[in-house]
């Protein structure tokens, strides 16, 4: 169950922030509406990891969309690794 509180619980911020861990953030309301969401910097680096991931993939379809898909045997040679 997601860890709610209104952001006027920050005044007393050690009790907020003692809640946030990995995986389990603390989303904060401001007049009864979500606004903010802390979470935990290793949460969060990985967080953008992924993004980024993502964005380099998406990179990558599109060019194999415009220019082609390269052989899988033509990769293999590139990196210089020979399977069977």
């Amino acid at each position: 169950m997601p860890n709610i509180r209104p952001v006027s619980d920050l005044r007393n911020y050690t009790n907020v922030l003692k809640d946030v861990s990995v995986g389990e953030p603390v989303f904060l309301t401001k007049n009864g509406h979500g606004r903010y969401a802390l979470m935990d910097m290793e949460e969060y680096n990985r967080t953008q990891a992924t993004i980024k991931l993502l964005n380099e993939l998406k990179q990558g379809e599109q060019s194999a969309k415009e220019h082609g898909w390269t052989d899988i045997r033509a990769v293999a040679e590139k990196l210089g690794v020979y399977g069977e």
